[in-house]
């Protein structure tokens, strides 16, 4: 099995809104007008200890036991590090991802991945996906990614899942995560977030685990040797690894008001697990002293988890210094609500700072400039509805970044308790509009040594019938690039071609999104190689990209919560939101853009005829229009204001 492993990772190596920018200089910006008082409140410094993580693998290994399924069990604490990896006996080695619908797999389809790198990304999706708001599992996750939404064969022309895309990330080649470090020694062995082996997961069996009501983990199983997801969310699974991952979460189960099937979006209720606790076949589960070295035993995964010898251990309490998630300090952001990613050691990872792109703009942002921004974004958060936390009419909660036009980090927040995934999209996003509104998109990808990723600009030339597309015409949000990336356009209208970002639907599933999956697949090759150890070098953490290039570095994403930021007609930059809805994350970095261009006076949201939603595509007969950033209705907690982005 493990040679099969080795042979296929060898073989795979082989409705708009808007705003007029303002052009001029760039003034010392006023202070921000973002209330310096606490709104949020922090999440208690709650972890898992040793002996927790022991009860979580022994109540999971007892199910397996009962089910006759030998099961590799994974733990992690909220910000992704490794706490444990259980083996037991006779479990299968590998799990295989989803086939390609009609066969011809291509990126991430029908690949053998081993499979304490499936059961790892699980629990991370679990931990990362959830909040003291919300608790999301990977079924919660299959549901929100699929080309519809919800998904099911006997429902057809809806629309794609809200977060369509959000499985290409957290990725173990981007240059946000941080990385278990070769031997496991030293300080910052526990500082997140980390990255996942194989991204998000769309497959049952990964849940989140709390104590006290806070989000301190998660755990993930794979057991039946098949890594995919659920196509169909009107009946009900009888799935063995949802009912092992379920059992190890006794003790530590997410609170029963917060789960997804609490959560509504456009109507639906999110499902969070088929599998009940009426259902579990064990009555108890013996000490794991009992069970380490009789039924199973703790194996090292290399580059995640004990190297070189494996241990169980505890986790880090998030908001602490050495999660590397804390509340930022007065010197660090403005705003006594934000938390900051830190190093371990006391320092920020990502300060503000201005622009480093002098060389391709005439007037790079300002430090000055990105604290505007971000507190003007953070300050439209604040008081914005929540859409997928409970209870009703909670805050908005995210991650925000600011990005120039190389894609260099020039500041990132988030709010206390917004979920960890969002960090890593929150860059993806700003990243991704950066990039698709620059003068270097077509060329960047042309010169791609990948002849697949190259193939999507003609498309995208031919589709849009503009020669000249993708040289920064077009101001391009996360919004409009996802148009594009859809298995049908306009998205849901079944029997449309696909967009020219996009797989056709008959190759399309999960796994293999299109120019998303293409841009990165030859690095998750690597990192399996290296997982397996068939190779000594790791993935580089520059998605997709050569060296010295940032642009895409994390890898782009196709749902929406992102804007270029421009000086005038110049771009300059970009701006990702991401955690608590995607309309909501348009709203914030749409508005708060806007704000921010106000306070300063010389920069903004692009140009209204620059935007992408002057792009018509001519479907023969019809035309179609996309669509630059879609805000809620009516999306404030202090005032019954509707359609705040009109006009703008």
């Amino acid at each position: 099995m493990r040679l099969r492993a080795l042979l296929c990772i060898a073989s795979l190596l082989l409705s708009s809104c808007g705003d007029g920018g303002a052009s001029g200089s760039s003034p010392t910006p006023t202070p921000s007008t973002t209330p310096a008082t606490t709104v949020y409140a922090v999440p208690a410094q709650e972890s898992l200890s040793v002996s927790d993580v022991q009860a979580v693998i022994a109540h999971a290994a007892a199910e397996a036991q009962a089910r006759n399924l030998p099961a590799v069990i994974a733990v992690t604490d909220r910000v992704g590090n490794v706490l444990a990896v259980f083996r037991m006996t006779g479990a299968r080695a590998t799990a295989t991802t989803s086939a390609a619908p009609n066969g011809v797999n291509i990126d991430a389809q029908n690949l053998t991945v081993p499979a304490e790198a499936a059961a790892i990304a699980k629990a991370i999706t679990g931990a990362y996906l959830s909040s003291a708001g919300n608790a999301f599992s990977t079924r919660t996750a299959s549901e929100i990614v699929q080309q519809q939404f919800p998904a099911s064969p006997a429902t057809t022309g809806l629309e794609s899942g809200p977060l369509f895309g959000v499985q290409f990330s957290q990725l173990p080649c981007s240059d946000l995560a941080a990385r278990f470090p070769a031997g496991g020694a030293g300080a910052g062995a526990l500082i997140g977030p980390k990255r996942s082996p194989l991204g998000l997961a769309a497959d049952p069996g990964g849940f989140p685990l709390y104590k006290n009501g806070v989000v301190v983990g998660g755990i993930g199983v794979m057991a039946d040797g098949v890594y995919g997801f659920d196509p169909d969310v009107s009946n009900v699974d009888n799935d063995p690894e949802e009912y092992i991952a379920l059992a190890g979460t006794l003790g530590f189960e997410a609170p029963d008001t917060i789960r997804a099937d609490r959560v509504p979006v456009d109507g639906t209720l999110l499902r969070y697990s088929d599998a009940g606790y009426a259902g579990l076949i064990a009555t108890g589960a013996p000490g794991f002293a009992t069970i380490n070295g009789s039924i199973g035993s703790l194996v090292a995964v290399r580059g995640y988890y004990g190297d070189p010898i494996p241990a169980v251990l505890p986790g880090a309490a998030y908001g602490t210094e050495a999660s590397g998630v804390r509340a930022a300090t007065a010197g660090e952001f403005s705003n006594r609500n934000a938390f900051v990613l830190t190093d371990g050691s006391g320092a920020n990872r990502f300060p503000i700072r201005g622009g480093t792109d002098a060389g391709d703009v005439a007037q790079p942002l300002s430090a000055g400039e990105v604290t505007a921004i971000l507190e003007e974004a953070f300050a439209v958060m604040s008081r914005a509805r929540a859409q997928i936390r409970e209870p009703l009419n909670s805050r908005a909660q995210v991650s925000i970044s600011v990005v120039d036009t190389r894609g260099q980090v020039l500041g990132v927040v988030r709010s206390p308790d917004a979920p960890i995934f969002g960090t890593d999209v929150s860059l993806q996003k700003a990243r991704t509009a950066a990039f698709f509104s620059g003068s270097h998109a077509g060329s960047d990808l042309l010169a791609s040594p990948s002849a697949d990723v190259a193939a999507f600009v003609g498309r995208a030339r031919a589709f849009l019938n503009d020669p000249n597309a993708m040289t920064g015409r077009y101001a391009f949000t996360d919004r409009a690039n996802g148009n594009l990336s859809r298995p049908y356009f306009p998205d849901g209208e079944v029997g449309r071609p696909n967009g020219p970002f996009s797989r056709p639907i008959a190759q399309f599933n999960p796994f293999s999104t299109g120019l998303q999956s293409a841009l990165i697949v030859g690095d998750l090759a690597a990192h399996l190689a290296y997982v397996t150890g068939a190779s000594a070098a790791d993935a580089p953490q520059r998605c997709g990209a050569a060296a010295g290039q940032t642009r895409v570095a994390n890898g782009v994403q196709i749902f929406p919560g992102s804007v270029p930021v421009y000086r005038g007609n110049m771009l300059i930059g970009g701006v990702g939101v991401s955690g608590d809805g995607i309309d909501q994350d348009d709203m914030i970095g749409f508005l708060g853009l806007n704000n921010a261009g106000k306070r300063v006076g010389s920069l903004g949201n692009a140009p209204a005829a620059i935007r992408a939603d002057q792009i018509v595509v001519n479907l023969g007969g019809e035309s179609v229009r996309l669509r630059y950033v879609n805000c809620p209705v009516a999306p404030f907690l202090d005032t019954s204001t509707q359609d705040v982005c009109s006009g703008l």
